[in-house]
């Protein structure tokens, strides 16, 4: 079977994720360890013991997720399982495009958390609290849901921000245009249509701010090329040029997160195996709307990562 390793975002992380990992797989505790050293504090600590409402905050779930990923990637290197030889491609969701680049070589761990971290504050900071929202439509193409956001928007912003499965995309942008959105789409048959508690309105013009801040942040990091290619969200194909890479991650701040596209693009080159690496399995259960006959496995714990390992050297 042909595999991709794919990375969750915002939203899949818990009080708790990893900790049995740091407990049982010494190079596991350690990917916490060079985290916490590289933002200058215990994020392990808050991610081990909560509160979950400061673990929740942009600028902390953002680096905490990507530890957590990399932990269980870890556990799955102590299993004899590595990206170079079981993945034919990765990707991951927005912030899980950093966990994606990591596991294939392309940034390192301490670079990637300080990014993310940076990446969190200037989303937080690109629009006053409570000016902007995110909506979920459920029920529509991303067709249907672009032309409600556009006629939602008026003289404010409203995008499709997330692509995430066949009759799930999300809007983001100026509250008052999304709550319109909202309204609208009931009327156009949408079988759900609701705001989302987000602290900010991610993957849209108002986020440009934050994308001049990844510009400038990105600039001083070293990007290697990647080991596997990564299929990168803006384009829903794959990119293994750093330079690349490095401008992707800056359009991605503002532009739509096409993960059916991406999911579409990796199963029709091959793929029928998809291994979710680190916290929750959000991701394999967009991959089973998108494509349901390929498989899907989770490794996020000791015994998951064990799991799959025996699977993919089966």
């Amino acid at each position: 079977m042909t595999n991709a390793f794919i990375f969750p975002g915002q939203g899949s992380q818990a009080v708790g994720m990893g900790k049995a990992l740091a407990d049982r797989v010494p190079s596991a505790a350690r990917v916490f360890e060079e985290v916490d050293d590289a933002l200058g504090e215990r994020l392990s600590g808050l991610i081990f013991e909560g509160p979950e409402d400061v673990l929740t905050l942009t600028r902390n779930a953002q680096p905490a997720l990507l530890a957590a990923s990399m932990a269980a990637l870890a556990a799955l290197r102590e299993e004899g399982i590595d990206v170079a030889t079981h993945a034919a491609y990765v990707a991951g969701h927005s912030l899980g495009e950093y966990s994606a680049l990591t596991a294939a070589g392309s940034l390192a761990l301490a670079d990637a958390a300080r990014l993310l971290r940076i990446r969190g504050d200037a989303m937080q900071e690109s629009v006053p609290a409570g000016q902007g929202a995110m909506a979920a439509l459920l029920g529509l193409d991303l067709d249907a849901a672009r032309a409600i956001a556009e006629e939602a928007a008026g003289d404010d912003v409203c995008q499709a921000a997330n692509d995430n499965a066949p009759g799930q995309v999300v809007v983001s942008g100026d509250r008052a245009a999304v709550a319109r959105a909202v309204e609208i789409a009931k009327g156009r048959g949408a079988r759900r249509a609701m705001m989302l508690a987000v602290s900010a309105p991610f993957h849209c013009a108002l986020m440009s701010p934050a994308a001049e801040v990844m510009a400038d942040a990105l600039a001083k990091v070293h990007i290697h090329p990647p080991v596997v290619p990564v299929v990168a969200n803006v384009l829903a194909s794959p990119l293994a040029d750093p330079t690349q890479i490095r401008q992707r991650l800056v359009e991605q701040v503002t532009g739509t997160v096409r993960w059916r596209e991406s999911i579409v693009w990796l199963a029709a080159n091959g793929v029928d195996r998809f291994v979710e690496v680190g916290a929750g399995k959000v991701l394999s259960g967009l991959v089973k709307r998108i494509a349901p006959d390929a498989e899907t496995m989770v490794a996020g714990t000791p015994e998951e990562a064990a799991a799959v390992a025996a699977k993919l050297k089966a």
